[in-house]
Formats: C-alpha cells, structure tokens, sequence
C-alpha cells in the first residue's frame, strides 16, 4: 500500500453524553476519520484507530476507528461480509493493519514486548466462528494449551479442575481424548467456548459463538455471556441473532 494512503489523523475517543445503549452507524468502507463511541464515561481498554485492512488486493475495512469501553458489551452488526470479523480480528491484535493502530488499555498492540503480549493474551480470549480446533490435537490437548502458556507452574491437578469447571459450564459430557473431526460442529463449538473461558478471562471476542448450536445449548452459552457481563467484563461479539444482540448489547455497531 502506499504512504499516501496510509495517512492518517489523530483519533480520541472521547466519552458521548448520556448513557445506556448506543447504536453507531460503523461502516467498515470508506468511513471519513472513523468512529467513536461508548455508552458511559469509561476509558477505552481497545481503541481501533484509523485502521485500514485489505486483504487479496482488496480493502476490506479502511480509515475505521472506534473506542471498545471497559466493562462494556459491544456487538457487531451488519451484512456478510462487511467486515465484522476482520474488525473482531484486528481488535483481538489476531490481524495486524496496513495502516492505522490497535490499542490495549493505551499501548499499542504491535509494538507490545513478548511479556506485554502474553498478559494481553492473558486477560482475553477469542471464540472463532469455525471454532479453530487443531486437527491434529485431542480435545484435551486443546484445552491444555492455552492453561499450559498462561499457568506454566501449575500441574495436571489444577488443570484438570479448571477444565472439568469449564466443561460444566457448556455441559459438554464426551470424552476428550478424541480428535475434532469426530465432534458435530456444535460440539466444536462447545469445546472452542470452554477453551476460550478456562483462564477466566476479562474481555472476551466472540464470533457466532452460538452458531450451529441447538436452542438449549446457545441458551446456556448466552446466559453465561450474561454473567461474564454482570461481572464487569469487556464482551466485544458477532451475532446474526437479533434477539442474542438486543438481549446482550450495551453498544452496537452497524457496519
């Protein structure tokens, strides 16, 4: 991409006046300065400023800004392909931006130290719509991963405590020394959604996290975002589900 279009001008997200829900009409093309917004006077813990992304010659979010207020539940809106995930994405520092910066609790996610990054990563957890399972690890092994990177001195005891607490939690009943391949695709899901809570995180990307469920399942699912969200935490999700958004949403960004 060219300098020139990689200019960018100064972004602040300033706290709006009122309170309660705020719908932002986002736009994830061609935004003029970008956006900011949040319902309440809470400082940003993501900021997305002046980002631009393009991806096979062809840009898919350009010039977005927006302010993510801490504690707060934001979902994201709009027509496939818009740009929903790719914003979720960018905001979890997974994909990096042309042009434009990402910030966590104010320090720029790319130019984070290691030990920066793995208390980012610490703090917060992503449910990938496809679930992002790795073929060829067992479920176990995939709940293990993330326990093993965060708590290293921990032994098998207390990871097998939080993965049982985790399970229960989804009500996920199989057993776990089996490869991904032999789940249904909500069964993927489940296990995706406890993976991403073992290390309790404070803010949570959610993308679909209810797809391919049935109804008893997503119900659970969703009343245990609704506790994260009681609790104070940071939920930034994806629903196409109306009345999951209406149910949820502090702030909502259409796209």
């Amino acid at each position: 991409m060219k300098a020139a279009a990689c200019a960018r001008a100064a972004s602040q997200c300033a706290p709006p006046a009122g309170s309660g829900r705020r719908d932002t009409d986002g736009g994830a093309r061609g935004t003029d300065g970008g956006r900011s917004g949040s319902s309440g006077a809470a400082a940003p813990i993501i900021e997305l400023r002046n980002v631009t992304f393009s991806a096979q010659h062809d840009t898919i979010i350009d010039n977005f800004s927006y302010c993510f207020p801490r504690g707060k539940t934001t979902a994201l809106t709009g027509h496939a392909g818009c740009g929903k995930s790719t914003i979720l994405k960018l905001a979890a520092g997974i994909l990096v931006p042309d042009c434009g910066e990402v910030f966590y609790n104010g320090a720029d996610i790319s130019a984070m130290s290691r030990e920066e990054n793995l208390l980012f990563r610490r703090e917060s957890a992503f449910v990938f719509q496809d679930s992002a399972l790795w073929a060829n690890q067992t479920l176990r092994q995939a709940l293990e991963l993330p326990l093993s990177l965060h708590y290293p001195p921990a032994g098998a005891g207390q990871y097998n405590a939080l993965i049982e607490d985790a399970l229960r939690t989804v009500d996920y009943k199989k057993e776990l020394d089996i490869r991904p391949d032999k789940l249904s695709m909500g069964e993927q899901k489940l296990i995706a959604f406890a993976r991403a809570i073992l290390h309790k995180p404070s803010l949570l990307f959610l993308d679909e996290w209810t797809e391919s469920l049935d109804r008893d399942a997503a119900q659970r699912l969703t009343k245990t975002v609704l506790q994260y969200k009681a609790e104070g935490r940071t939920i930034i999700f994806i629903s196409h589900k109306e009345d999951i958004v209406r149910e949820l949403a502090d702030d909502i960004i259409a796209l």
